[in-house]
């Protein structure tokens, strides 16, 4: 609890991974993938149930010994790829209403986001207050590559578009932010009524590139893994 507010951290980790075989138990330096984003709920002191939303059997009783609640399984209609988000999170938060158990704030959380931690997570929540907020949504600053973007003809030449005949610099091109899936935080009734994070008065919470890696590939999987075995990761400057 946090001024007097419930908060309820949703960890989505279905089973049916097909970049990485059960990439969410998947041992990353001794500890499995979606251990991380759990400890890290723990270490906040915030949340009054961790919840990790799964469909597996297997899943729930790593989840278990790693200090999460799981006291039911996803139905398999909401763990294939094609399952909303949107569903699994109004499922969760039915099924917990179903044993007695309420909240006013609720943080998703991907066990893909292991760089992630618990000084985020409080940050976001203090922004959150801060701001009289509705939502809070994690991004990370991005440089734009589209526009080295070509096409292929069917003779398999590179059809170069006219602007890149003119040379364009990098640093010409306009970079921004987007949203890095690390952290979504919004309120449950407001979730509820509008099944998203989004219809709200809606606040970034900005993130580093880094600590925003989002694991969707092996070659990531590797990232994350030299990163966190070199000890603490720093912010780019």
């Amino acid at each position: 609890m946090f001024q007097n507010k419930r908060f309820l951290a949703v960890i989505p980790a279905r089973s049916g991974s097909k970049g990485i075989r059960d990439k969410n138990i998947k041992e990353l330096n001794g500890k499995p993938l979606m251990g991380y984003t759990i400890d890290a709920c723990k270490k906040t002191g915030l949340f009054d149930d961790i919840l990790v939303s799964t469909d597996s059997g297997l899943y729930q009783q790593i989840a278990a010994k790693l200090g999460a609640t799981i006291p039911f399984l996803r139905p398999s209609h909401l763990s294939g790829d094609e399952a909303a988000t949107s569903d699994v999170i109004v499922h969760a938060l039915t099924e917990m209403k179903r044993i007695g158990k309420e909240y006013d704030y609720f943080m998703l959380l991907q066990p893909t986001s292991p760089l992630r931690d618990e000084k985020h997570i409080l940050e976001s929540v203090s922004l959150l207050f801060e701001k009289q907020a509705d939502s809070v949504i994690s991004v990370c600053p991005f440089d734009c590559m589209c526009y080295l973007s070509v096409a292929i003809t069917e003779g398999g030449e590179i059809k170069v578009p006219e602007f890149l005949k003119n040379q364009i610099r990098r640093q010409d091109v306009k970079s921004g932010f987007r949203i890095n899936g690390a952290i979504y935080l919004t309120s449950v009734p407001s979730y509820l009524k509008c099944r998203n994070f989004y219809s709200g008065k809606t606040f970034p919470y900005f993130m580093d590139p880094i600590h925003s890696l989002d694991i969707d590939d092996i070659y990531e999987f590797y990232l994350a893994k030299l990163l966190i075995q070199n000890g603490p990761v720093l912010p780019l400057s």
